[in-house]
């Protein structure tokens, strides 16, 4: 007797199991796949930046001088309110012709370029701090020195920390006391020394002002991680001169992440949970019945 052709089925909860585990796989894999993908953009946007500061008009050392003459006009600096996780700028400039978007402009957009080697951190640094801008990498407070160095100066540059679809300053607390970080500015290679590492409580107002004589560049960043209660402030103090190996490293292009071995992961894991819709899918195995009238007709005989 020939045995009917199994058929796959899938039932409702073999269906339920199946989008359930498809959509653990990918919730796990996106935040990762994001930061793989923004890392790309972000490297890419600084390497268009460094190719942009040739055909700047005006030209770059113009773009540096008009920044010196900005940085000498403003007075006071910031201010890291109580109760707030972005710093606001309160300079004043005793020139009111200086336009802020025209200061370091670029076709890109991107007026600087941060690296911070402790952390594997590559990123440019735009103009302003709109919730925009810190979606895609570091923000300059407006109403702080323009990053391009110089006695009495204090910039203020900030980032988020802990979004899923960018890793930014995420690992900032890892920074300490000693450790260093390059600005790259139209060319102009600035090395900073870590000498003050803090974190500001919640109901605690902060002053980043400029010091007599110093040239400082402040970090900052929000923490904990996902409460964003408190501030990280890593306030950096110019090396002068710059080390040829930060020259060096400030010279080359921005890396791109490795192979995205979580794709490997993730079709490997997707094959997985195929093949276990096919194999629950499939009716049990049925064995051939033979007919009972054969065995009567031979026990009479």
């Amino acid at each position: 007797m020939t045995v009917p052709a199994r058929k796959w089925r899938a039932s409702a909860s073999l269906i339920l199991t199946v989008l359930v585990a498809v959509a653990g796989v990918t919730t796990l894999t996106y935040s990762t796949a994001a930061s793989w993908v923004s890392a790309i953009n972000q490297s890419q946007v600084v390497n268009r930046y460094e190719t942009s500061v040739n055909d700047a008009e005006p030209s770059a050392s113009e773009q540096l001088r008009a920044a010196h003459i900005y940085n000498s006009a403003l007075s006071s600096g910031a201010l890291l309110e109580a109760n707030s996780t972005v710093p606001q700028g309160n300079g004043e400039y005793a020139d009111t012709s200086f336009d802020y978007r025209s200061m370091l402009a670029t076709s890109t957009g991107v007026m600087a370029r941060l690296q911070i080697p402790k952390i594997d951190v590559d990123l440019p640094v735009y103009h302003g701090t709109s919730e925009e801008t810190l979606e895609i990498g570091v923000g300059h407070l407006k109403g702080t020195s323009l990053p391009v160095g110089g006695e009495s100066t204090h910039s203020v540059l900030t980032a988020h920390r802990g979004l899923p679809s960018a890793t930014l300053f995420t690992n900032l607390d890892q920074v300490k006391v000693g450790d260093t970080f390059t600005i790259t500015t139209f060319g102009e290679v600035l090395n900073y020394r870590v000498v003050s590492r803090q974190v500001v409580a919640p109901e605690d107002t902060e002053t980043l002002r400029q010091i007599e004589g110093e040239d400082l560049v402040t970090l900052v960043t929000c923490t904990p991680l996902g409460v964003n209660t408190h501030r990280i402030l890593v306030t950096g103090e110019r090396i002068n001169p710059t080390p040829p190996e930060a020259i060096e490293e400030a010279r080359s292009s921005a890396r791109e992440p490795g192979f995205p071995w979580w794709a490997v992961a993730y079709i490997s894991a997707l094959a997985v949970i195929g093949w276990y819709a096919w194999w629950a899918g499939k009716p049990p195995r049925r064995r051939p019945q033979h007919a009972s009238t054969e065995c009567s007709s031979n026990a009479q005989q």
